[in-house]
C-alpha cells in the first residue's frame, strides 16, 4: 500500500519540501497531524486521503446531527467505562453499538493502542471511522459535557489569574501582555478566528470592542455577520496577539497603524492585511483575507454576460488606450484586471503595475506597492515605470490629477493602461476625469471603454428554492415585459452558506461610455443585466436591488 506521504505527493497536496519540514521536527505527533498544524494541508483533505488509503470512512459529526437518518438518543453513554477526560485527551467518540461491535470515531486512525485499550475497556469489538479533532471534541461536550463550543474550551484553559491581568493600558503592561499573546490559549484562539473566517469564504474578519463587550463579524459575500466572540477580558491579548502576527507595536495604542499576516489554513496561503484603529473602547482590528488560490482568473467564470465578454476581452487585446474599471470599494474591479492581466500575460509583453497594496502576486509581472511615506506614489511610480518600457500598465486606482494626466499620456504613447475609478457607472467615469482635469479631445483620444460592475451574491445551490415575484420589487427593478414566463428563486440559508442564502459572487456588468447613446446602441444597465442574472435563477430580486440603489433608470 502507498504510505501517506507519497499519496499526499502525488495528488500535489503537498510538496517535497513541506513534508521534509514537518519530518525535520521529529516529534512524536503523526506525521499527518503535523501538516495539519503547520497550515500545509486542510484537516478534511488529510482525514478523506487517510480514510481512502485504510478503508475507512470519514464523518462530519456536526452534519450527522441533521441527518433524519440519524437520532442522537441513539448514541451509546460509555462514560462509566471509558472516562471523558480519556476520550478528550485520545480525541475518540463512542458512535454506535450494533450487536456487539463499538463505531469508535477517531482523529488518528493509527493510534492502535488507544482502540486495543477501548476493546479491553468495552468489550466490544471496535469498528473505526474518522472526523476532526473539533468535531470530535465538540460531540463530547454536547454529549457528556457542559455543551461548550470551541472557543468556549479554549478560554477555559485559561487561568483566572491570567484572564484577570489582561486589561489596563499602563505601559508596564505591554511586556505582560507581549508574554501572554505567545501563550497556547490565546495563539490558539486567534488561529481559530482566522481559520473559521478562511473555511466560510470570509473577505474581511472585525475584531470591534464596545462598553461591554468585543464582536466579532465575518464579511460574507459582501455582507456582514455576527460570530462567536470571545469575551470583553480577553480583548487586550486577543488584539496584541494579532499586532504581533502583523508586526506592530503593540504599545502604540493612540495611533492607526497597518501591517501584513502571512498564514497558513486549510492548506491554504493566506495573506491578510491588517488595519488597527484606536476607538474610545480600544482598537478596532479589520483583516482582510487575501486568499492567493481562491482567486478566479478566468473571465469565464466571473459571470460577464457574453456581449460583455466579447467587448472585454476585444479591449485588453489592444495595442494601446485606456481601459477603466468603475465601482464603489469591494465590487472586484482590481480582480476583473487581474484577470484581464492573466488573460494576456505572455512571454512577449511586458506587464507593469502599481497598486495600494499588491492584492495577489502574478508570475511574470512586475508588481509595486506605493509608499507615500518615501515619495513612491502612484504618479511619481507611474512616470517611472513609463521609462521601464512597458507594453501594458496597470494602475490601481486613478485617485488625483497628476496619476490622471499621466495615465492618459501613456494611453496616448503606445501603451496600454488598465485602472479603476470610484464612480457609481460607466458613464460617470468620464466627468470624474473631467474634474480632475484631462481635456475632453484627449479623453476621446485615450479612453477606449469603461466597464462599471457590482457582485451579486449567487443563490446557494444547497438550499435554492423558488420564490414568488413580489409587485413592489419588480416596480423598483423597472422591469415591464417576460414576467411568468420563468421561475425566480431564493436561498433559505443552510450550514452550507453559513445560513444566509448565498454562496459566491459573481459580476453584473454595464460597458461603454456616453449612458444614453449607449443605450440607444444597445448598452444593458447594471439593473439589466441584474434582471437577466434573476431569470437565469442566479440570483435574487432583492440582491439585484441592493447593489443598484444609486442607479437611474
Amino acid at each position: 500500500m502507498e504510505t501517506l506521504e507519497r499519496t499526499l505527493i502525488r495528488e500535489k497536496k503537498i510538496t517535497e519540501e513541506q513534508l521534509q519540514k514537518v519530518a525535520a521536527q521529529g516529534n512524536s505527533k503523526s506525521i499527518g497531524k503535523r501538516l495539519v498544524e503547520m497550515g500545509y494541508i486542510a484537516e478534511e483533505d488529510m482525514l478523506n486521503i487517510m480514510g481512502r488509503l485504510l478503508n475507512l470512512s470519514y464523518l462530519k459529526l456536526s452534519e450527522l446531527e441533521k441527518s433524519s437518518t440519524f437520532s442522537i438518543a441513539n448514541i451509546p453513554r460509555l462514560d462509566d467505562r471509558i472516562s471523558v477526560k480519556f476520550m478528550k485527551e485520545y480525541k475518540i467518540f463512542p458512535l454506535k453499538i450494533d450487536n456487539n461491535t463499538l463505531t469508535l470515531v477517531m482523529a488518528d486512525p493509527l493510534d492502535v493502542s488507544t482502540m486495543d485499550e477501548v476493546r479491553l475497556t468495552t468489550g466490544y469489538d471496535i469498528q473505526v471511522c474518522l472526523s476532526g479533532e473539533n468535531e470530535i471534541l465538540d460531540a463530547i461536550e454536547k454529549q457528556y459535557g457542559t455543551g461548550a463550543t470551541t472557543m468556549e474550551r479554549i478560554i477555559g484553559d485559561m487561568s483566572e489569574e491570567e484572564i484577570d491581568l489582561m486589561g489596563g493600558e499602563a505601559e508596564e503592561e505591554t511586556e505582560h501582555l507581549k508574554d501572554l499573546a505567545s501563550e497556547a490559549p490565546v495563539i490558539k484562539l486567534v488561529n481559530l478566528i482566522i481559520t473559521r473566517a478562511v473555511e466560510i469564504s470570509a473577505s474581511d474578519i472585525h475584531i470591534e470592542p464596545f462598553e461591554g463587550d468585543l464582536k466579532i463579524r465575518y464579511r460574507i459575500d459582501g455582507v456582514l455577520h455576527d460570530v462567536e466572540s470571545p469575551p470583553k477580558k480577553l480583548q487586550s491579548a486577543v488584539i496584541s496577539r494579532i499586532k504581533i502576527m502583523s508586526k506592530l507595536n503593540i504599545a502604540e495604542r493612540r495611533l492607526p497603524q497597518d501591517g501584513r499576516i502571512r498564514f497558513k489554513a486549510m492548506g491554504k496561503n493566506i495573506d491578510m492585511r491588517v488595519s488597527s484603529l484606536p476607538t474610545i473602547y480600544g482598537e478596532s482590528i479589520v483583516m482582510r483575507i487575501l486568499d492567493r488560490g481562491g482567486v478566479v482568473l478566468e473571465l469565464e467564470k466571473l459571470g460577464f454576460p457574453s456581449k460583455e465578454l466579447s467587448q472585454f476581452e476585444n479591449l485588453i487585446s489592444k495595442p494601446y488606450g485606456m481601459l477603466l474599471v468603475t465601482g464603489p470599494t469591494g465590487s472586484g474591479k482590481t480582480t476583473t484586471l487581474y484577470t484581464g492581466l492573466h488573460k494576456i500575460n505572455s512571454p512577449d509583453i511586458k506587464v507593469i503595475t502599481i497598486e495600494d497594496p499588491v492584492e495577489y502576486q502574478m508570475h511574470g509581472i512586475n508588481q509595486i506597492h506605493v509608499k507615500p511615506q518615501i515619495g513612491l506614489t502612484f504618479a511619481s511610480g507611474l512616470r517611472s515605470i513609463v521609462r521601464q518600457d512597458p507594453d501594458v500598465i496597470m494602475v490601481g486606482e486613478i485617485r488625483d490629477p497628476e496619476t490622471a494626466d499621466i495615465a492618459i499620456q501613456s494611453a496616448l504613447t503606445g501603451h496600454m493602461v488598465f485602472s479603476t475609478v470610484h464612480t457609481n457607472d460607466a458613464a460617470g467615469a468620464i466627468t470624474r476625469l473631467q474634474d480632475m482635469g484631462v481635456e475632453s479631445f484627449l479623453m476621446s483620444s485615450a479612453l477606449l471603454g469603461v466597464l462599471a460592475q457590482r457582485l451579486v451574491r449567487v443563490i446557494c445551490k444547497k438550499c435554492k428554492t423558488p420564490s414568488k415575484m413580489e409587485s413592489k420589487m419588480i416596480d423598483e427593478m423597472g422591469i415591464k415585459e417576460g414576467l411568468g414566463s420563468f421561475t425566480i428563486y431564493e436561498g433559505k440559508g443552510c450550514d452550507e452558506c453559513s445560513n444566509t442564502g448565498y454562496r459566491g459572487r459573481v459580476v453584473m456588468t454595464s460597458a461603454n461610455i456616453i449612458k444614453e447613446k449607449a443605450r440607444e446602441q444597445g448598452m444593458k444597465t447594471l439593473r439589466e443585466d441584474g434582471w437577466d442574472k434573476v431569470k437565469q435563477g442566479v440570483t435574487s430580486i432583492s440582491e439585484v436591488l441592493r447593489v443598484t440603489l444609486e442607479e437611474e433608470l
